[in-house]
């Protein structure tokens, strides 16, 4: 019979506060950090929900406001049946101060140092009102920019971009994110946070996810460290990086980004034996320019196990990816990334026609990037198109 753990109930104190933010900016789960304090992963979670998983910014006593000490001093002045004026000449305060204090605090009968430190901190909260508080015009352009799935600093980067002289129009990533996960600033509505690619409840750190995996063995693969430098740069467009997400019931789509661009292609397929994945990347290639399709480079996926007929088809190289190695190709993982919004995971991807995924790349390439300089890909793509006419 195994003993079911007991966790404290209490209240966190400020020092707890403060190793429950530190573990989890590092990315630490609710559970390690409950068990790490003793307490539920409940009331972790507790702490976590009002500021949306961002953590609040310490708070300062103005120099002239009273002390938790000077306010003792006060009570133990009351009891010893001192008056104001004379616990005011032992504190060098003025009297008017010590009995503003003491009657806005209970009075003589009921003042309490503690009670009267804790009202002082919660009266002394003055929320400042954020640029989209202010701005109906600019909080109307995020939600509308937000409704079309882009992100916040897409959005952010795009009115710095469109209005470069005017920064009354232009917003942070940073402000846009707290002004929809820390509700009670009551900016942007909650609703808008379906249209965020994560879909969490708060944010979590970017310390918090981990991925690995196991890939099989591919004959004759030629490794990325094989690659070309002028690859690596992403100074010559023509190099893609490829990749499947998965479904269930054996549902797939083949998924490739441009380097240079970050365009995105996506490609619908029955299978993921290696026969139709490369069938179908050939049918890719040939839909462009031969200057603009120079190398692929794979995860070690068994679905490329035939990228030599790959290659002799497009005369297209081929490079894979070290075992456990997904930043090799952090591009595609990105991708990927922003596809689950479209494809969450569990969703049968097989439902989905071909010209759906045309219209979902369309609007990932129609997104301006920041490592773009907040152009969209399409705009840079079709430089490199026109310059290889």
């Amino acid at each position: 019979m195994t003993m079911r753990r007991e966790y404290r109930r209490t209240k966190v104190s400020a020092a707890e506060s403060a190793e429950l933010w530190e573990r989890w900016k590092k990315g630490e789960g609710l559970h390690a950090i409950g068990q790490a304090l003793g307490r539920g992963h409940t009331s972790i979670a507790a702490h976590v929900r009002p500021s949306g998983g961002i953590r609040p910014p310490a708070r300062r006593r103005s120099m002239r406001a009273l002390t938790m000490v000077e306010r003792e001093e006060i009570s133990r002045g009351i009891v010893g049946g001192l008056s104001i004026r004379a616990i005011a000449r032992a504190l060098n305060r003025s009297a008017s101060t010590v009995r503003r204090e003491i009657r806005r605090n209970g009075g003589l009968r009921r003042y309490r140092a503690e009670a009267a430190e804790k009202l002082a901190w919660k009266r002394a909260l003055r929320p400042k009102l954020c640029k989209l508080a202010i701005c109906g015009q600019l909080r109307q352009a995020v939600a509308t920019k937000l409704k079309r799935n882009w992100s916040p600093e897409q959005i952010a980067g795009w009115l710095k971009r469109t209005h470069p002289a005017n920064e009354a129009r232009h917003v942070s990533h940073e402000t846009i994110y707290r002004s929809l996960y820390v509700q009670a600033r009551g900016v942007l509505k909650q609703e808008l946070m379906a249209y965020l690619r994560s879909q969490r409840l708060f944010r979590r750190s970017r310390h918090a996810t981990k991925k690995g995996g196991v890939h099989g063995q591919i004959v004759n693969a030629v490794s990325i460290s094989e690659r070309p430098a002028s690859v690596e740069d992403r100074a010559v467009p023509g190099h893609w990086e490829g990749d499947l997400i998965c479904g269930p019931n054996n549902s797939n789509i083949v998924t490739l980004v441009e380097r240079h661009s970050r365009y995105v292609m996506l490609a619908r397929i029955s299978s993921r034996d290696s026969r139709t994945v490369v069938n179908t990347l050939i049918k890719q290639v040939r839909k462009l320019p031969d200057e603009l399709y120079k190398s692929l480079t794979w995860d070690r996926g068994s679905e490329l196990a035939e990228h030599q007929r790959f290659t002799m088809a497009t005369d297209v190289d081929v490079y894979f990816c070290d075992p456990r190695s997904p930043w090799q190709r952090g591009s595609n993982e990105n991708t990927n990334r922003l596809l689950r919004q479209y494809f969450p995971k569990g969703t049968d991807l097989s439902s989905f026609s071909q010209a759906h995924l045309n219209k979902v790349a369309r609007q990932l390439n129609e997104r301006p990037r920041k490592t773009l300089d907040f152009q969209s890909p399409a705009e840079r793509f079709s430089e490199c198109v026109a310059s290889t006419g």
